[in-house]
């Protein structure tokens, strides 16, 4: 009986890997993961997918949960920013915070996992797994820096993006080794970055104690929303690596229905290009954080093209630094697109074209009306 469905036994040979001559990272992911399977398999097509993002001159976004900064992701990063391959950040603040760490030496080492944190506790070292971190010579240090930093700053409402902004303006003055700061980097290339859960983290413990003395700091996270759907609107393509999962993630991928659901930008309804993350979070526990591309389709916030998407099981630890060496080899520099500086101009314009769209008014008149009295 023949079968009238496709033939789908098809595709390369699995043949026995081929590792000599294939030293270098970059013919390890074409020539040895790309001829695998598995997440081996899919970490070459992730590597690959990030490249031809760069190659469309798409604007990328980096989200950055975990603890990356502590294990020294800064690096990389630094090297992405200056390459012009990521054009704005959403991460949490505990990395931006332990990011601040080391452009001024104070210490974090290398430490175990398997260790009596009480005696740890009473010696005044903070643990990230196996990462150690000094208590007084680092933390207290950089709350002091912090405080510096911010302190000609007035009871105005900014973003997260300009508080970020003066933080690595400030630690390029101030530090010893700025370049050890993708903080800093990101300054000064005009790379915002932004904070979706600003009160989670010490930088946001620090600022609230500007509120205890009648100084307040005002970050205002609705102006995050409308900087980062700004500047998703404004580019001809967009995608985004994705470190982790967490509220980066999805505070990133939000800004297509924000354009759709709640702007009814008529323009604007397709979704982003490129997708890559890299979790170790399973879809069927409920915590893969705005969960698998597919899903993602149905919120409107990724286009129908599988092959631009590309989720990487594994740990970030691994995978990230790989990809990112990839690219760096085969890729050429892109010119910086500084959103920075743009990104008030990309919001006004958006904020105009809402007031002069039609349906968008109709609704606001009958929030307005039903809702708001």
């Amino acid at each position: 009986m023949k079968c009238n469905k496709p033939n789908q036994f098809h595709g390369p040979m699995i043949e026995p890997l081929t590792l000599e001559g294939n030293e270098s990272t970059a013919n390890m992911i074409d020539n040895v993961f790309s001829n695998s399977g598995f997440n081996g398999r899919r970490l070459a097509e992730a590597a690959k997918l990030f490249s031809k993002m760069i190659n469309s001159d798409a604007v990328i976004a980096l989200t950055l949960a975990g603890a990356m900064t502590p294990i020294g992701m800064s690096g990389p990063i630094i090297e992405l920013i200056k390459r012009g391959y990521i054009d704005f950040i959403i991460s949490t603040g505990a990395n931006l915070y332990h990011d601040l760490h080391r452009p001024f030496g104070y210490p974090m080492m290398q430490g175990e996992s398997e260790t009596d944190d009480s005696k740890l506790s009473e010696q005044g070292i903070a643990r990230i797994y196996d990462v150690f971190i000094h208590d007084d010579e680092t933390l207290t240090a950089t709350d002091k820096v912090i405080m510096q930093a911010v302190g000609d700053l007035s009871d105005e409402r900014i973003s997260t993006a300009q508080l970020h902004y003066k933080l690595g303006k400030a630690v390029s003055k101030m530090a010893s080794h700025p370049e050890k700061s993708f903080v800093a980097a990101a300054a000064e290339y005009d790379v915002p970055i932004y904070t979706s859960s600003p009160g989670d983290s010490s930088i946001a413990m620090n600022l609230a104690l500007r509120h205890v003395w009648g100084k307040p700091l005002m970050l205002d996270p609705m102006l995050d929303i409308l900087e980062t759907t700004a500047i998703v609107r404004s580019a001809e393509k967009n995608g985004v690596l994705e470190v982790g999962g967490g509220s980066p993630k999805n505070f990133y991928m939000q800004t297509q229905p924000m354009l759709w659901q709640i702007l009814r930008d008529p323009k604007h309804t397709g979704g982003h290009d490129y997708f890559i993350q890299l979790t170790t979070d399973s879809p069927h526990w409920g915590g893969l954080s705005g969960a698998t591309p597919q899903e993602a389709k149905s919120w409107g916030k990724l286009k129908d093209e599988d092959i631009n998407h590309m989720v990487v099981y594994s740990c970030a630890s691994i995978t990230f630094p790989i990809i990112c060496q990839y690219v760096l080899s085969k890729n050429k520099p892109r010119n910086q697109k500084r959103l920075y500086q743009k990104r008030d101009e990309f919001t006004s314009d958006m904020i105009e074209q809402t007031k002069q769209n039609p349906i968008a008014v109709k609704e606001w008149e009958e929030i307005s009306r039903d809702c708001m009295g």
